[in-house]
């Protein structure tokens, strides 16, 4: 993997997902000037004995304390001076007494990506770090050295402190890192890579802690896999859509136009390429028969006497059809799966309003994530090269660029975001396992002849219990401020609470998208191969054989038999005239790639292996890159 060069100026979500995944990083000489510059400018002031907070004086509550010379009790009658310099105890102290966060260590992609934004911040050349101490920084990245960072302590203000002092405790030696797969100390992970512990000068401490490293880390890589799971969601409509011989007019480019949000005119595009080809998508309502129970006498050769159910219509008799003449003369007078109405329901009518909502949520969400991947976040800022300047405080500015609300808020909107995407797939998926909703297919997807059979009926219960989940998680973060260090800090964002939550969020709706699209491909079975059985009933045998097919029409010899016999032969004609009935190309091939590892079920079994495969090929990437090779 080619390294990625790190200038402050010039990082992306692209880039700083494959430092997390692996990727060793360079740092730029133009930049690495900079940096220099402002650290031997922090040097002389401290020679000059200016007062600049974090360098010259305490942090947070203590900035009105300033540093002395040296420790207090080197003044003590008969004391043995110490040696010890105050300006290095204050940000190695800063580093120790800051790592306390607590729970479950961050992955491991999260924490590289937390030192590849950390790197980049300091390249800039405003937060006072030495050289080698960034060249160190970026020798544990590429060491492959992964401090070991508990989940939970960020406030996010000033900054994600805790969480960025774990990563800096390990390259003085301390803490706790991940090297090789095992969990070791800090100091023994930087021995076995061959590196050496650093001490640090001034202000490095607080450059090293102060940043928005952990929720930005975890909002770039949240949004990397719902840029995936948005696809997949379009995916898994899509399959729906043509298992319920869905109407496309909703997706028509000429309807987006008139409410042009980027979002929805990018789903109702991409819905109308996902079907594209398909025959099942605004078929003719009475050429869809309904799902009726399998019985020995059902079919009347043995090729068909292997299918999984029977079908049938409903016959509309000519006496009730009065005032709808028009209509019966566009459609034949057959009542099968599909009710006669222009429209589909909500769930499948308004993709493109729903998942465009959600995307543009996203969209928002990345716009201010890069933004932030090239800013400087931490306190105070230095600028050396300020030539105007009357006093040192105007070249060392304290303000608030560590304050995560920026983040927190468009982390928020994704978070408000994720339960619609979940909600509205479950709402499709227990579509397809109601007999009242499914449009003609069986209950919970299976034939069920003897009465035994559940089918998919538990599936949808999962994905209505990890909805639920999704939306009690799904309250912001970032409205709940609880002030830290003595009210010095007395409004903080809550950020990286809701980057972990929305991270964390986006598995679980990786989980709802494969429920749906396990759903789908068995309700897209039956619904091909019901109106493909019906196609061949058609095209081998006579009207009569198809009439046994057709309820409510008059029995033999009975007055208007032979009308009625007259219009199923134009329904038989009609069938028997179609080519065989597909869904879109795009469909079929996630179609094809889910069967590949999960057979049609067409007798109850274990589904629990079927539920982690369907899944894995969400979650895994598989089934979208089997469409994109389409």
């Amino acid at each position: 993997m080619k390294p990625i060069l790190l200038d402050g100026q010039s990082l992306t979500r692209d880039r700083l997902v494959e430092i997390a995944y692996g990727a060793s990083v360079e740092l730029d000489a133009t930049a690495l000037k900079a940096v220099a510059r402002a650290a031997e400018f922090l040097a002389e002031q401290v020679r000059r004995e200016e007062p600049i907070y974090g360098v010259s004086t305490g942090f947070g509550s203590n900035a009105d304390k300033l540093l002395g010379a040296h420790p207090l009790r080197d003044e003590l009658p008969d004391a043995v001076r110490s040696g010890r310099s105050l300006h290095e105890e204050l940000q190695h102290n800063l580093i120790v007494t800051h790592a306390v966060c607590v729970g479950e260590p961050m992955a491991p992609e999260v924490v590289r990506a937390m030192l590849g934004i950390r790197i980049n911040t300091l390249l800039k050349g405003h937060s006072g770090i030495r050289v080698k101490t960034l060249q160190a920084l970026a020798a544990m990245l590429n060491a492959g050295i992964v401090p070991v960072v508990p989940s939970l302590g960020s406030v996010g203000a000033s900054g994600d402190l805790a969480p960025l002092s774990h990563l800096a405790i390990v390259l003085l030696g301390g803490g706790e890192a991940f090297y090789n797969g095992e969990r070791i100390g800090g100091g023994q992970a930087l021995s076995r890579a061959g590196l050496q512990p650093l001490r640090l000068s001034y202000k490095e401490g607080l450059a090293l802690n102060n940043g928005t490293a952990q929720m930005l880390a975890m909002g770039v890589l949240a949004t990397y896999k719902l840029d995936n799971l948005l696809d997949t969601a379009d995916l898994a409509a899509a399959m729906t859509i043509d298992a319920f011989a869905g109407r496309l007019g909703a997706f028509a480019q000429e309807v987006h136009a008139l409410r042009p949000h980027p979002g929805q005119l990018h789903v109702a595009e991409r819905l109308r390429d996902l079907l594209a080809g398909s025959t099942l998508a605004d078929i003719p309502y009475h050429l869809v028969p309904k799902f009726r129970t399998w019985l020995p006498q059902s079919w009347d050769t043995e090729a068909a006497r292997e299918l999984r159910f029977d079908i049938g219509w409903d016959w509309v008799p000519a006496d009730q059809r009065h005032g709808r003449e028009k209509f019966y003369r566009r459609f034949r007078p057959f009542r099968g799966g599909k009710k006669h109405q222009p429209q589909d329901s909500y769930s499948l009518r308004c993709i493109p309003q729903v998942h465009g909502a959600v995307r543009d949520a996203v969209a928002q969400a990345r716009r201010v994530l890069e933004i932030e991947l090239n800013a400087v976040t931490d306190n105070p800022l230095v600028f050396p090269d300020k030539t105007d300047a009357a006093h040192v405080e105007e070249q060392v500015i304290s303000a608030g660029h560590f304050h995560g609300m920026p983040l927190a808020l468009a982390m928020s909107y994704v978070k408000a975001a994720i339960p619609v995407l979940a909600s509205i797939s479950e709402r499709r998926l227990n579509k397809l396992v109601d007999p009242a909703t499914n449009d003609g297919l069986p209950a919970f997807l299976i034939g069920n002849e003897d009465g035994t059979e559940s089918g998919h009926m538990i599936v949808q219960y999962t994905a209505a219990a990890i909805v639920n989940d999704l939306t009690s998680r799904a309250h912001p973060a970032s409205v709940f401020s609880i002030p830290t260090s003595a009210n010095a800090e007395d409004h903080v964002s809550m950020g990286a609470n809701e980057a972990r939550h929305v991270l964390a969020m986006t598995q679980d709706l990786a989980k709802v998208l494969g429920l749906e699209l396990y759903t789908a491909a068995q309700a897209l079975d039956l619904r091909r191969d019901m109106i493909n059985a019906a196609r061949d009933l058609a095209r081998r045998a006579d009207a009569e054989a198809l009439a046994r097919k057709v309820q409510g029409g008059p029995a033999p010899a009975a007055p208007g038999r032979d009308a009625f016999i007259a219009e199923v032969d134009g329904l038989r004609q009609e069938l028997a005239a179609t080519g065989e009935f597909h869904p879109g190309a795009a469909v079929a091939a996630a179609h094809a790639a889910i069967r590949q590892r999960i057979p049609f079920l067409d007798r109850d079994r274990a589904l629990d292996g079927e539920v982690a495969t369907a899944v894995n090929l969400v979650e895994s990437g598989e089934l979208l890159a089997a469409v994109r090779r389409r």
